[in-house]
């Protein structure tokens, strides 16, 4: 079984994300990861298992993402496929799940393809990595939604839990 798994990462979490659903899939074996970039290059078809993970910047997905499934959607659509989007509101309880997450909501509207398997995950925000204009709008961002100011500080919000389960739940399918 061929399994593929596409990412979009701004920063790199939704690498690590990937890569731990890899190696906590009972298939690890099978799966190849690869950036979305590189997933334009591909003959997806081939795949049996599609997942796609994309990170929010700045209240948007990449749009490359959106072109990558409306390019591919006739074969998504027969696949057992699964989407997960990684942000940092997220990291509320009453906006972690696919069904309270905006950023869920808005992409299944935008891109009109519903995988089989839908997560959300909370991000990472690691000020010290950022540059100057990222971490000043970051940080004014999680001013004014009560999340961490403190710019010497690294925060990772992902719950390490929640994606192992979701690649349990996504074998099962």
């Amino acid at each position: 079984m061929n399994s593929l798994i596409i990412y979009s990462s701004t920063d790199g979490q939704t690498k690590k994300i990937c890569e731990t659903l890899k190696n906590n899939s009972i298939n690890k074996s099978s799966y190849e990861i690869i950036s979305l970039d590189e997933a334009f290059h591909k003959e997806v078809e081939k795949y049996e298992n599609i997942i796609i993970g994309a990170s929010i910047r700045y209240g948007r997905h990449n749009p490359r993402v959106y072109k990558f499934i409306q390019n591919n959607k006739y074969i998504l659509d027969k696949k057992k496929s699964a989407f997960f989007s990684v942000n940092v509101v997220a990291r509320k309880p009453e906006k972690n799940t696919p069904d309270t997450n905006p950023y869920i909501r808005k992409f299944l509207k935008k891109s009109n393809w519903l995988p089989k398997k839908l997560g959300v995950f909370a991000g990472k925000i690691d000020y010290p990595k950022l540059g100057f204009i990222n971490r000043s709008v970051i940080r004014f961002i999680m001013f004014i939604t009560s999340g961490p100011t403190n710019t010497n500080n690294t925060y990772e919000f992902t719950d390490w839990h929640s994606v192992r389960k979701f690649i349990k739940e996504f074998d099962e399918i």
